[in-house]
């Protein structure tokens, strides 16, 4: 399948991921209420009444703003990078099962949640998305793998748990390229993207296909999967699914850059060269975006017997970072 990018792509629905001269972000939220991390780091929140053209804007600094404009974001938005609770409470006559949960929850007992999950059915999606979410935020790779499993294996939409939609938000901060991430509020799509995350941490990279495979063609699954078929030298598959992408912000530069790689791996060099080119036809993309271009174009040159030019495509990035990782040996075998 080919993606088409764009600068304000959807992540999910209700999540947007924005591009533009002054930085990128993501916005999260549904008609009338929206928060937004603003491409200078600022947070804020706009609340509006639909229809009338009134909001009110609050920054996480305290400051307001109120308005009889729509607020229109720069950048995307963001939320809580940890569980945040409601102030809502089971009341008496709750189930057992979401009492315990919502005491395991708000004590930080990630063992206790975890066992909730594996043996009270009613609460399960809840408490392994919890868990899941926990264990990745302290890197705990095997337990989260388990825990997102058993949300994925499910079948079934977390977002709309009772449990969660009840007592708890949950916000997972994924990696979409070298140097871009964004935060994405827990969906079954969110938890897929999570899940393939941690399995190619595991160099369980065809476990991780799968799983992402089934995911809504986004720009984040398209990253992803382009990623995934490049460490599996699946290249026919990576020329396709970047059919028809051009440079137009930073994913779509990176999306260049594997779809360049795969050209010079199925040996057409002269495409891979067109392919690096568009890559890096503006300074504007993130350096390290760029700094890869440079590297796999140089490899390329390398493959074509040409060692001057791709001596000179490694000295642009010695140039902008020294410490770039494997360059001073890669020189070194050119001279």
């Amino acid at each position: 399948m080919g993606f088409r990018m764009r600068k304000s792509i959807q992540l999910m629905p209700g999540v947007r991921l924005n591009m533009s001269r002054s930085g990128l972000g993501v916005s999260a939220g549904v008609k009338g209420f929206r928060v937004t991390q603003r491409a200078d780091g600022t947070l804020q929140r706009t609340v509006s009444a639909p229809g009338t053209g009134i909001s009110h804007v609050q920054r996480l600094d305290g400051s307001t703003q109120a308005s009889v404009r729509t607020a229109t974001p720069r950048a995307a938005a963001a939320a809580p990078t940890q569980p945040a609770s409601h102030r809502k409470k089971p009341g008496w006559f709750a189930p057992k099962p979401e009492k315990a949960l919502y005491a395991a929850m708000t004590a930080g007992d990630v063992a206790q949640i975890e066992q909730i999950a594996r043996q009270q059915p009613t609460v399960t999606l809840a408490a392994a998305s919890l868990a899941g979410y926990l264990r990745m935020q302290a890197s705990q790779t095997q337990s989260a793998t388990d825990m997102l499993l058993l949300v994925w294996s499910s079948g079934q939409e977390p977002a709309i748990d009772p449990f969660i939609q009840k007592y708890v938000s949950l916000v997972f901060t994924l990696v979409l390229a070298p140097g871009v991430s964004a935060p994405m509020p827990l969906s079954r799509n969110t938890v897929g993207l999570a899940l393939a995350e941690l399995l190619q941490l595991m160099s369980r990279q065809v476990e991780a296909v799968d799983v992402v495979e089934q995911l809504e063609p986004t720009a984040a699954s398209a990253i992803s999967l382009a990623e995934l078929y490049a460490e599996l030298g699946r290249w026919s598959e990576v020329v396709e699914l970047t059919d028809q992408v051009t440079n137009q912000d930073d994913l779509t530069a990176l999306l260049c850059v594997f779809r360049g790689v795969a050209m010079r791996e199925l040996g057409y060099y002269d495409a891979a060269r067109v392919t690096f080119k568009e890559a890096l036809k503006t300074k504007q993309r993130n350096p390290v975006i760029r700094h890869r271009a440079w590297l796999e174009r140089a490899r390329c040159y390398e493959c074509e017997g040409k060692r001057s030019l791709a001596r000179k495509d490694l000295e642009r990035i010695l140039a902008e970072d020294s410490t770039y990782t494997g360059l001073a040996d890669t020189l070194a075998e050119l001279d």
